[in-house]
């Protein structure tokens, strides 16, 4: 079932074209083999890369590519129909780079964010700890001040491209109390005691190898913090904002192939001398599905065009998150059921779609802590429902 979406230009409309042409040439042939052999696709990003497809959301004065965010989120939903390791992977660079773009000093962005964003290398976030998922201020990952530098320990788990990554951002408790006790930093891969394990071995999305990064008397110089000491949190919940956005795209996108495999199994598969999609009880499923995916899409380019317009988008963010994960995981689990037996073996990928979905409902804030979000925010506003002209703008 073709996609449908809002491109503002010309220019995106070529561009969703160029994406879409290079995830059935380029990605398609490698997706089910790599995901197999758990392989990292390191290549692959380097053509997303050397394609511009890196760095869509950051300004061109540093190499990015100037465009909205609506419009580079419907780039990350067209890799992730048809590769969700990879799409997942483009997420997380843009997020490893937003906080050099959004609060690095001018010296900073100019002397780092080009060679961040040129398609060459590969960023990787780290903020979670095996004891602080959910609860970012409680890490114990350290940052000391050493004269010019800061020596940085600790572990940061789950970390998406961990030992592949050329760039770590990384967040590192700089105080003992206080709400200013965490800062950021910006840590070259090569930089002596960081340090990677071996990759989880995961449910799904193993072609996306996620680690443990372990910092060990890792010597950073003072240079390298992003932002004032003490701004960590603040960096990294901003980021989370865009980077839950990322996640509510790669959810609608992987929902949108789960769709897309279940539609042409059930226009080729007869039971009872016609073809399943015929029978209405399984017309009915995939009209859900649909109406899923493209719920799942309306609600985070709504999100994305409030970014784009400098309005507040946290809670939207979230929404769009909560909606998008939930319903991605639904309609892989749906896609099975209508492949029915062929659906639950490897000769499909509709299992893989599955089993891909479950962890977008977790990473980026799970969806019980969107929950909280949202219901903070409605506790917040003097309405039921939290509307456009709540955040200071109205509709004419």
């Amino acid at each position: 079932m073709p996609a449908t979406r809002t491109l503002p230009s010309p220019e995106a409309v070529d561009l969703i074209g160029l994406t879409r042409e290079l995830a059935e040439k380029e990605l398609a042939p490698r997706v089910a083999e790599a995901e197999a052999e758990e392989k990292f696709p390191r290549e692959v990003f380097r053509t997303l890369g050397r394609a511009g497809l890196l760095s869509l959301p950051y300004a061109e004065e540093y190499g990015g590519g100037g465009q909205p965010y609506e419009v580079y989120l419907q780039v990350v939903e067209e890799i992730a129909a048809v590769w969700a390791s990879v799409a997942v992977g483009v997420s997380v660079h843009a997020l490893s780079c937003f906080g050099l773009a959004a609060f690095g000093t001018r010296e900073q962005k100019d002397k780092w964010l080009p060679g961040m964003l040129g398609g060459e290398l590969l960023g990787a976030y780290c903020l979670s700890e095996a004891h602080a998922g959910s609860d970012p201020g409680a890490m114990r990952t350290r940052a000391v001040r050493d004269g010019d530098h800061y020596v940085l320990d600790g572990a940061k788990a789950w970390t998406t491209h961990g030992g592949h990554a050329d760039f770590y951002t990384v967040m590192a408790r700089t105080s003992d109390t206080g709400s200013r006790a965490i800062s950021c930093f910006l840590v070259p891969a090569d930089t002596p005691g960081v340090i990677a394990d071996p990759p989880e071995h995961k449910m799904g999305l193993t072609g996306s190898a996620t680690a443990t990064v372990r910092l060990e008397s890792a010597r950073v110089p003072v240079e390298h913090r992003i932002g004032e000491e003490g701004q960590g949190l603040a960096i990294a919940f901003a980021g989370l904002d865009c980077g839950r956005l990322g996640i509510a795209s790669v959810a609608t996108g992987l929902a949108q192939g789960a769709l897309d495999h279940a539609l042409r199994y059930s226009r080729e598969r007869e039971t009872f001398g016609r073809p399943i999609i015929e029978h209405q009880g399984l017309a009915f499923v995939l009209a859900d599905m649909a109406a899923a995916v493209q719920a799942s899409r309306a609600t985070t380019l709504a999100a994305a065009r409030l970014k784009d317009q400098g309005l507040p988008f946290s809670c939207e963010a979230s929404v769009a998150k909560l909606i998008a994960t939930d319903n991605a995981m639904k309609v892989t689990t749906d896609a099975v059921q209508v492949l029915g037996g062929a659906g639950y073996t490897r000769d499909f990928p509709v299992e893989r779609y599955m089993r891909e979905a479950k962890v977008m409902q977790i990473f980026e804030g799970t969806n019980q802590i969107q929950r909280l979000i949202i219901g903070r925010a409605l506790r917040e506003s003097d309405r039921g429902t939290l509307r456009v002209h709540d955040q200071g703008t109205h509709r004419s």
